[in-house]
């Protein structure tokens, strides 16, 4: 059975390109629909918080004052990792990050990312916003703790792809929702979808 990594980062801002960094990071592994382990830690890239941010994750200076540094949580993040595939919500956000950290310590970041907020619009076009709260709320998804911080975010994105693979299965027939599927239909229209997965069954059978 795969693992995956499902992951979750708190930032500066929205981009490492424009010198945004990393504060917060999470890491839940699920075996199947089972969570296996974890990792959480704050972080301290040297680069102060503004005070919307702080607002909106809880994550102050003086937080991060006292964090252990950046390289030496990325690295243990990347071993955490240790290559699985990955999964986040809103993933190319969470994705920018990985690599832009990783490629401080002079590390690749190989890993494909698959997204559940692309995943949900394929899935669920009746709902009218995909932000994780919001489905969370649609799906009835245990509540994991305050939103904006890493652990309950990453453990809420990682109810949610449960329920995705579970949805695949009731509604399409799809034994083993697998990552590389899962990669492949959040790829595809909406429209899209049934024949993809039709495709997907008729070649494992």
């Amino acid at each position: 059975m795969t693992t995956v990594a499902v992951i979750d980062f708190e930032t500066t801002g929205l981009s490492p390109a424009m010198g945004d960094r990393a504060t917060e990071i999470a890491i839940v592994l699920l075996e199947g629909d089972r969570v296996v382990d974890r990792y959480q830690s704050l972080m301290n890239a040297g680069v102060r918080i503004s005070a919307f941010i702080e607002a909106y994750t809880g994550i102050s200076n003086e937080m991060i004052a006292t964090a252990p540094p950046a390289a030496q949580v990325m690295d243990e993040a990347n071993r955490f990792v240790g290559g699985r595939p990955m999964v986040a919500h809103n993933a190319s956000f969470d994705r920018r990050f990985w690599t832009a950290e990783l490629q401080r310590l002079g590390q690749a970041a190989e890993q494909p990312f698959a997204c559940t907020l692309l995943l949900s619009r394929r899935l669920w076009p009746e709902v009218r916003s995909y932000r994780l709260g919001s489905l969370a709320a649609y799906h009835g998804l245990p509540d994991a703790g305050r939103a904006h911080r890493a652990m309950a975010d990453a453990e809420t994105a990682a109810a949610l792809w449960c329920r995705i693979r579970t949805d695949l299965h009731s509604r399409y027939g799809v034994a083993q929702a697998r990552h590389a599927l899962l990669m492949h239909l959040q790829a595809c229209s909406r429209k899209a979808l049934p024949r993809a997965i039709e495709r997907h069954r008729a070649a494992v059978h």
